[in-house]
């Protein structure tokens, strides 16, 4: 799943200046706010160097942002104290409180429970200097992964949350070490910062699996629509599409995509566009796998997952007939996991594929393998469980 049209918004807000101002040593402080995972503006900040777990749960829930002065691991350690404080609390609650009358209704309970997960523990702060360095005891070194996220160090200082700085840190771990990619022959996928990771193989490997169109013999072009990291263009070009047309908006994706492409040696054959849905002309195979859930996204990476009212999917539905070839089909990927929530019916899609003018030729089906499908604690086991992603084969009515 991949992030679309909310990507843009994000990156231009992300540009934006918002300052965090604060008193420390009877001095006026003043740093940009580096919002990199959703978390908001502290309405106040504290300068702590210690801190029970209790005192900072309170502080953090009043909006309080705290940021830390101390050594930089029992930093860390105070957010995991703080996370297990909640788990426990949230535990709790579950005991006593009334069991959703709908997969709905649970939903929406557990969206809610992680919006203020987010905010709680995006309260913990930490200041970054303008050469991309933290001036705190026993601090990693995070000038590569901060260079990767923020681009070259402009001279000025940052805070942002601690979550956020271990999520640059994870990022820059991911773009390191890459993904292997089974359809690619074990070849790497590497992820940068803000652009979903293809870690779920189950919706690659249909793509890998799927009986390419014969109208490719006239007509040698395919679309990847939302390309992300590009795992779906490297596909369809290892798999011998002469052509590949791949379109984002955002300018995250579209590098990532390009450094891909690059390290598989397949540049030559995939021509990526910054543009709404569909570049100009027709194709033979459209692929697109958009973000799954018609909810409204908390974060960035939240984008990749969330599609409000399923915009991004009707208008890819709309627009797929005028865009394929004679013999052409569009190759929509989606998991069912919204019907198993009570947010979008099997109906709903099959009307919406009718009124596009689409008509079903096929569909392949797969269960997923990650760990949260087995999880019963998971609050959403029972739709995760029963979860089916599907490559919906359409054509031209």
């Amino acid at each position: 799943m991949r992030a679309w049209r909310w990507v843009r918004r994000t990156e231009r807000d992300a540009g934006m200046s918002a300052w965090l101002h604060w008193q420390e040593d009877g001095q006026a402080r003043s740093a940009l706010w580096q919002a990199d995972n959703g978390a908001r503006l502290p309405s106040r900040v504290q300068t702590v160097q210690a801190l029970d777990a209790d005192s900072a749960h309170r502080l953090a829930s009043a909006g309080t942002g705290l940021l830390w002065r101390g050594d930089y691991p029992q930093a860390r350690q105070l957010l995991q104290a703080m996370s297990q404080r909640m788990d426990a609390a949230a535990q709790r609650k579950q005991k006593t409180a009334a069991i959703p009358t709908t997969a709905s209704e649970g939903f929406e309970q557990h969206r809610k429970a992680q919006a203020l997960r987010v905010r709680v523990l995006g309260q913990l702060l930490i200041e970054v200097d303008g050469a991309y360095r933290i001036g705190l005891k026993r601090a990693p070194d995070v000038l590569q992964a901060c260079t990767e996220a923020w681009g070259a160090p402009d001279g000025q200082p940052r805070v942002l949350s601690l979550r956020s700085l271990q999520g640059l840190i994870g990022a820059h771990e991911w773009r390191k070490k890459g993904v292997p990619i089974a359809a690619l022959g074990g070849a790497h996928i590497h992820p940068h910062h803000g652009v979903f990771s293809p870690v779920r193989g189950e919706y690659v490997e249909l793509v890998a699996q799927g009986p390419l169109p014969a109208a490719l013999g006239t007509c040698p072009v395919a679309f990847d629509i939302g390309v992300g990291t590009g795992v779906l263009s490297a596909v369809l070009a290892h798999r011998g599409v002469p052509q590949v047309l791949a379109t984002d908006l955002s300018e995250r994706a579209l590098a990532c995509a390009r450094d891909n492409l690059a390290r598989l040696g397949l540049q030559a054959q995939v021509e990526l566009l910054q543009t709404d849905l569909f570049p100009p002309g027709q194709a033979a195979l459209v692929v697109c796998n958009p973000p799954w859930l018609p909810a409204q996204p908390h974060s960035a990476l939240d984008q990749a997952i969330y599609d409000p009212d399923s915009a991004m999917l009707r208008g890819l539905l709309s627009g797929l007939a005028k865009h394929l070839c004679a013999g052409g089909e569009g190759w929509l990927i989606l998991s069912d996991l919204a019907e198993h929530l009570g947010l979008r019916t099997r109906q709903q899609l099959l009307q919406w594929i009718a009124e596009a003018g689409l008509q079903v030729l096929g569909r392949l089906d797969t269960h997923p393998r990650h760990g949260k499908a087995k999880d019963a604690s998971d609050p959403l086991h029972a739709a995760r469980s029963a979860e089916v992603t599907s490559l919906w084969r359409l054509g031209a009515a």
